[in-house]
């Protein structure tokens, strides 16, 4: 591993924590970001707490690495700081080198939110918040996928349409379930008969490819949002317009729906 020296401490922890993982890397300067490459196509940017960037610049980044064909993500500090553990599964997701279960060997169920909730906590970078319907995909006895939904919501735009909510969608860390989330969704299909499922992915980290596999279709880009940090670096949204120094932010999210041609 060919590292630089940064003053920064994470960084330093970061490349420790791939090393351990044998994922290799170095670490580089352009035009005052500070970028850590994995292979010939994975950038990771390193997000400084008091960085002084604003949301345009980190997508303007991530468009110009894109043209070249790589794939740049960023990762804030405190994201770091307080989930280390999924950011490593979810950048070994990234590279495709998890543990792979056929989703063809794993049956659906129905779980609790308690059972949900600590999944998610433990295994999505953004944790458990509130849903309708949560949904398990089991290997034998161990939970290896959950997926929460909304309840339904009823469209004005056409008489009887109704739409949901895919809220969050997880699998165990080191492993990957192939075909694990178009099974989940057509499970909540056929028994809620919904016309469309919409669901969001963080432009930070995806630009939606798992959807668009599925047949999602790009129909928004939301803009940027701001965050405060609580003691203990959880994000809350900042409540009012004005923009402090050293907000946290992201660089907003992309809105995609999957229509079904009849209620299934």
């Amino acid at each position: 591993m060919n590292n630089l020296t940064f003053e920064d401490s994470w960084h330093h922890q970061l490349s420790l924590a791939l090393g351990d993982q044998k994922i290799d890397c170095f670490f580089f300067v352009e035009d005052n970001f500070q970028l850590l490459r994995i292979n010939h196509q994975f950038i990771i940017h390193l997000v400084n707490l008091k960085s002084s960037f604003i949301p345009k610049n980190l997508i303007d980044l991530q468009e110009k690495h894109y043209q070249k064909g790589f794939k740049l993500i960023h990762l804030w500090e405190d994201l770091w700081l307080s989930k280390q553990d999924q950011v490593l599964a979810r950048i070994k997701s990234l590279l495709g080198i998890n543990s792979r279960i056929h989703g063809r060997k794993t049956k659906i169920l129905k779980i609790t939110k308690p059972v949900a909730d600590s999944f998610l906590i433990k295994n999505h970078l953004q944790g458990a918040v509130t849903s309708r319907y949560k949904i398990g995909l089991f290997e034998k006895d161990q939970l290896v996928a959950v997926a929460t939904f909304s309840a339904l919501r009823k469209m004005n735009h056409t008489e009887n349409y109704k739409s949901a909510e895919l809220i969050r969608f997880a699998v165990k860390a080191g492993y990957s379930v192939t075909g694990g989330l178009s099974k989940l969704i057509s499970f909540f299909a056929a028994t809620y008969q919904p016309n469309d499922i919409m669901t969001y992915a963080d432009r930070d980290w995806s630009a939606g490819e798992a959807y668009t596999k599925l047949g999602f279709v790009q129909t928004a880009v939301l803009e940027p949002q701001i965050y405060v940090l609580d003691e203990n670096l959880n994000r809350q949204l900042k409540k009012d317009d004005q923009a402090l120094a050293n907000d946290v932010f992201n660089t907003g999210s992309l809105k995609f729906i999957l229509q079904f041609n009849e209620s299934a």
